[in-house]
């Protein structure tokens, strides 16, 4: 998944500012986040990219009725998502936005280039078109209810006929179909490049890449009447943001083709696709991989603002703690799949997972060092084979994170994590250094520096997932900022014995319930 020279691009989806953020964006950015963040751990030089898409229909629509000019409502709504970095400590390199002159640059560059190799013509569009999907859809692809057809998303279609240019993606079929094949991960997870393949398999018609009758867009090259079909736009942000159509840009240099685009379900197609297509079309190099996840379900239907039933990023963090929030979007549901967040499955996980197993673990165990060892890293003597085999499993984590988090399996990567965590707990219970405390307090200093030295490599493990919490769990353990990559996960970094420690405090609180929510 790495490119050859150590480099790592990941990206989000941009984001279309008709609204507020909600959790499902918050859900795509963090597993973004975490990943770089592991990559930055391991030795790689990474690049993390998200933004927003500002143009098309809808956001003039919204901009419309909310009574403001374009340029005014997307600048106010952008910068809601750029403050979601901040809300949830994503650590991102770029924030691109669709109405910057480096993108309409690059826009019109692609353009050109696809106009260049005789993949763009001028013709005249007639049919049926989702302004809420931005999104041409077939009559059979449609369904009739009280007589308005609407797209599979349930968004209403309208019929448009205006002039426009068209791609040639009829030509496209079955480059992509070869494409596919030589590149079977392009498309993760499995089940979504079958879905895309049963789709270009079923023909391609060529793809309405211009509209007329509005304005708010980037204007086509020599033909400023036209403006940019939105998706053709929007998908070229991944270029523009590294310095595109300078292909001589170091960021360019560096990070491109891009190692993997993080998408939800429903932009499968426009990513996997359109954008190879577009990409193939102007000699440009496509990515490496499309990773398509799943939607969060509030107790089972998709959230959607008509339905009420939108969870505000900033609602979770309030009430069940910044890290918490991060931790349970991750572990509670596979990253591929649909699955269910609620009240109920995150208190499990606060106090379970991350107050019981893990904040218990480490709070015992410092607080036994604090206690029995005069504050400082304990003296190990000879280690026994408990001792070996619970040091090792927590090194073995490693290898571990790294096949779980390439394949974007963040859950298994967790439990392979908690069960280590497990197995330090059942540790402490089978050596009971308290009453080693009595009668060998040689060995209770082994076994709790075995433990103090487990915390640590896990704490540097998890940093991704819960930067601000271990790095409190790190600092009381008292490692330097510039220990804690993963080139420390060996025997060598371990903790030197006598170093004194800070004075333990708890990292994970227990959630409790207000008394009006346990009464209701």
């Amino acid at each position: 998944m790495m490119a050859p020279d150590g480099t790592f691009y990941i990206t989000t989806p941009i984001y279309y500012v008709n609204d507020k953020p909600h959790i499902g964006h918050a859900y795509t950015t963090l597993a973004c986040d975490v990943l770089a963040r592991f990559m930055r751990l391991d030795g790689r030089k990474v690049r993390l990219l998200t933004g927003t898409d500002e143009h098309g229909q809808k956001v003039q629509k919204s901009a419309l009725a909310a009574g403001e000019e374009p340029q005014a409502f997307v600048d106010a709504v952008s910068q809601n998502f750029r403050d979601l970095a901040g809300l949830l400590n994503f650590a991102t390199d770029d924030f691109i936005r669709t109405t910057e002159p480096r993108h309409i640059r690059a826009c019109q560059a692609i353009w050109q280039k696809m106009a260049d190799t005789g993949q763009i013509y001028l013709g005249s569009y007639s049919g049926w078109y989702s302004v809420r999907d931005e999104a041409y859809f077939d009559e059979k692809e449609l369904q009739v209810v009280d007589g308005r057809r609407l797209a599979p998303s349930g968004a209403e279609c309208e019929w448009v006929e205006e002039p426009s240019y068209f791609f040639r993606l009829s030509d496209w079929q079955q480059p992509l179909l070869d494409f596919y094949e030589r590149n079977p991960d392009f498309i993760q997870p499995e089940s979504r490049r079958n879905e895309v393949i049963s789709f270009v398999r079923g023909g391609l018609r060529d793809l309405s890449i211009s509209r007329t009758t509005f304005d708010w867009g980037v204007p086509v090259p020599g033909d400023p009447k036209h403006i940019m079909y939105v998706w053709l736009d929007a998908l070229t942000n991944y270029l523009s943001a590294l310095g595109f159509p300078d292909t001589d840009d170091a960021l360019y240099q560096a990070f491109w083709p891009c190692d993997v685009h993080v998408v939800g379900k429903d932009i499968l197609r426009f990513h996997t696709v359109y954008w190879p297509a577009f990409l193939m079309a102007a000699n440009v190099p496509t990515p490496r991989r499309v990773f398509a996840h799943g939607w969060l379900l509030n107790r089972g239907q998709k959230m959607s603002k008509s339905l009420g039933n939108v969870v505000s990023p900033k609602d979770l963090k309030d009430r069940y703690g910044l890290d918490q929030t991060r931790y349970f979007l991750l572990r509670e549901v596979p990253f591929g799949s649909d699955g269910y967040i609620s009240h109920e499955a995150m208190v499990a996980r606060c106090n379970g997972d991350l107050a019981n197993d893990l904040g218990n673990l480490a709070q015992r165990v410092l607080s036994m060092v604090a206690k029995n060892c005069n504050g400082a890293v304990p003296e190990a003597g000879a280690l026994n084979d408990a001792d070996t085999l619970l040091l090792d499993r927590a090194r073995g984590l490693l290898p571990a994170l790294r096949r779980e988090l390439s394949a974007l399996a963040f859950h298994r990567g967790l439990e392979a994590v908690w069960a280590v965590i497990g197995d330090a707990n059942r540790y402490v219970d089978e050596q009971a250094p308290w009453t080693l405390r009595k009668t060998d307090p040689a060995r209770m200093a082994t076994v709790l520096y075995t433990l103090a030295e487990t915390v640590r490599m896990i704490a540097i493990l998890l940093q991704p997932f819960m930067p601000d919490a271990m790095g409190r769990m790190l600092d009381q353990l008292a490692v330097a900022a510039d220990q804690r990559d993963y080139r420390r996960i060996d025997a060598a970094s371990a903790l030197v014995p006598g170093t004194p420690l800070p004075r333990p405090e708890g990292v994970f609180p227990r959630f409790v319930e207000a008394e009006e929510e346990a009464a209701g």
